[in-house]
């Protein structure tokens, strides 16, 4: 099993518990207060359902009370305490009904804008980030974070904070009446949520973490193995892959098992803890009734108040370890807000405007974060002129691939400046740059849409008959027009109901829709036989013309025709030059390179 399907060491940090606890009520908080509003709603709704419940007991003791002694005092206001009951019952149902809409409108507002806010997040985290994640677990973490949400804003707002309220002005008034009563309550109310604070952080949270980071890698090992289904298949893995997340979910399961166990004694403990303080309350009002100090009205309000206290309290520890629950399945989603896009545009940075294409890197230095060695550019100054067709050429981690992910402005160089006509591309939005800048990867990506919507998604708003032309230049109107829903038809997640010249065409056609001054083509042609290959390269020389092209080359047999070949070795331009001034030099890495391949295509 590789490390990163290994629980992290902060899954079992039990000091880590506090401080998460707070980034993430610091979180909630900040996304109620975005909707004044609905929080007023709801938490208005609650003030009038929980005082209703605390004035309930007075004015049970009062009617009590007032049966008691009518016949002697001639008192008969027992239905004005009755039709008090009443009302005090209808406004507790009217509070509540306030609050549970009010936290639902709330609720499904703050999730819409969790929701969309982490997407928008990851979208824009750096291509390292998204190499070193696995896309089901980022899928995973927003998705139970989201739902830990709605679950910590009814635990929160409908049940601790009514029990807050209950417990304060119930103390308030058992103190005005008996002050040992009221330090009573509100010691053993103390020492109540004490210990249930104690065995959530310390006891529960932890292991309820840990549980949290396999469920996490769960969903990794499912996105992983359904993802790359078709090389599980070729290599007749199933069982394999079967295995390995049987021994994922084994560990899960058994994770989840001790929090959940952990969960149930927390609560067991919470509840004995809870009747102690209900049979102390009880046994000092007998107390004082037996010394004179209490009537009948006086126990039948504290018998009263302790079942409203209990009905509060009875669920306290439970709740608090939902709360503690619905930290730790945010704490991830937290922490992706919490994470800084890996390139900021400028306050107010305005687009760039292309129109000819002239690229210049001016002593530009730049190094991947966390490899731990030399920087992969030092002082590298690069002119490419417009309209220019320039092949990269040089060994695997020689610089090619990074030079076309710093002018796309996937990362920001950490010396010199990247210029296109003269503007540094950090002084404008990435949007604008990259949307300058068409794409042909070796591997083209598609979404599970239609093929319109593909050849279509640098341009949504082309008309039908521009995409048409497009497909015609990418000569992939052929074999759309054989389909049966023609331009409509779904290619399959990643395209992968179309063949891979069929990908690769897409892919040039959206290039010839984008109609970009620049090109950055990275070898398409190389996993192609020889008919697509054939199809694909008559469309690339058309997409070429005109542009200033980028060629990431592997085989150099296509850079052959292009005006200017750079050399990468090291991140070190060692030889630029057309084709024949590089192979008249027989000492060069190009003249090696290139016979070492022609060798191999003549042995093959």
């Amino acid at each position: 099993m590789t490390s990163s399907m290994l629980p992290s060491p902060s899954a079992r940090d039990p000091d880590r518990a506090r401080r998460t606890f707070v980034a993430v009520l610091g979180f909630a908080i900040a996304r109620w207060r975005m909707h004044p509003g609905l929080l007023a709603w709801t938490l208005g709704g609650v003030l009038v359902a929980t005082l209703s419940d605390v004035l309930t007991p007075l004015l049970a003791g009062r009617l009590v009370d007032d049966v008691a002694h009518a016949a002697a005092e001639g008192r008969h206001d027992a239905m004005v305490m009755i039709a008090g009951l009443a009302a005090l019952g209808l406004a507790g149902v009217l509070g509540r009904r306030a609050s549970y809409r009010g936290i639902t409108h709330l609720n499904s507002r703050v999730m819409e804008n969790i929701m969309t806010g982490a997407f928008a997040r990851v979208q824009r985290f750096s291509s390292e980030w998204h190499a070193n994640n696995f896309a089901g677990s980022t899928v995973r973490q927003i998705t139970r974070g989201t739902w830990a949400m709605d679950t910590l804003g009814d635990t929160i707002m409908l049940l601790l904070l009514p029990e807050a309220l209950v417990l304060v002005v119930t103390t308030f008034v058992l103190g005005l009446h008996w002050l040992v009563m009221g330090l009573l309550l509100a010691a053993g109310s103390v020492a109540l949520v004490a210990l249930s604070v104690v065995l959530t952080l310390q006891y529960v949270a932890p292991a309820s973490r840990l549980a949290n980071s396999w469920d996490t890698r769960m969903g990794a090992a499912l996105a992983d193995a359904v993802t790359c289904n078709a090389v599980v298949k070729a290599s007749g893995a199933e069982q394999r892959e079967d295995a390995h997340l049987a021994w994922i979910v084994g560990r899960w399961r058994q994770r989840t098992v001790r929090s959940w166990l952990r969960g149930t004694n927390s609560a067991n403990l919470q509840a004995l803890a809870a009747l102690l303080m209900r049979i102390g309350m009880i046994a000092a009002v007998v107390v004082l009734w037996t010394y004179g100090r209490a009537n009948a009205g006086d126990v039948a309000y504290v018998l009263t108040m302790m079942f409203v206290v209990q009905g509060y309290l009875r669920d306290i520890g439970q709740q608090i370890s939902i709360v503690q629950r619905s930290v730790n399945e945010m704490d991830e989603l937290v922490s992706l807000f919490a994470r800084p896009p890996g390139v900021v545009d400028a306050p107010g940075a305005p687009a760039l405007h292309v129109t000819q294409g002239h690229i210049r890197f001016e002593h530009v230095g730049f190094g991947y974060v966390g490899q731990g060695r030399a920087p992969l550019f030092a002082d590298l100054t690069l002119d490419i002129p417009a309209g220019s067709r320039v092949g990269l050429v040089g060994p695997s981690g020689s610089g090619k691939t990074t030079l076309t992910k710093l002018l796309q402005r996937l990362y920001d160089v950490r010396a010199g400046r990247i210029t296109i006509d003269g503007t540094d591309i950090a002084t404008v939005t990435q949007a604008s740059v990259r949307s300058s800048i068409a794409i042909v990867p070796q591997e083209p990506l598609l979404f599970h849409r239609s093929l319109r919507d593909n050849i279509a998604y640098g341009r949504p708003d082309a008309t039908m008959d521009e995409i048409m032309q497009a497909a015609r230049l990418a000569n992939a109107a052929d074999f759309i027009e054989r389909l049966p829903q023609g331009y409509a038809t779904m290619v399959g997640e990643r395209g992968v109901k179309l063949s891979g010249g069929e990908r690769q065409r897409i892919a040039i056609a959206r290039a010839f829709l984008s109609n970009a001054r620049i090109l950055v083509m990275d070898e398409a042609t190389s996993s192609l036989d020889s008919q697509s290959e054939l199809l694909v390269q008559q469309a690339m020389e058309r997409l070429m013309a005109g542009r200033t092209v980028l060629v990431i080359a592997h085989r150099l047999s296509t850079v052959v025709g292009l005006d200017r070949i750079i050399v990468f070795r090291h991140g070190q331009v060692c030889e630029d030059g057309t084709h024949e001034a590089l192979m008249a030099r027989p000492d060069g890495l190009y003249h090696r390179l290139f016979a070492l391949q022609s060798g191999e295509a003549a042995s093959a």
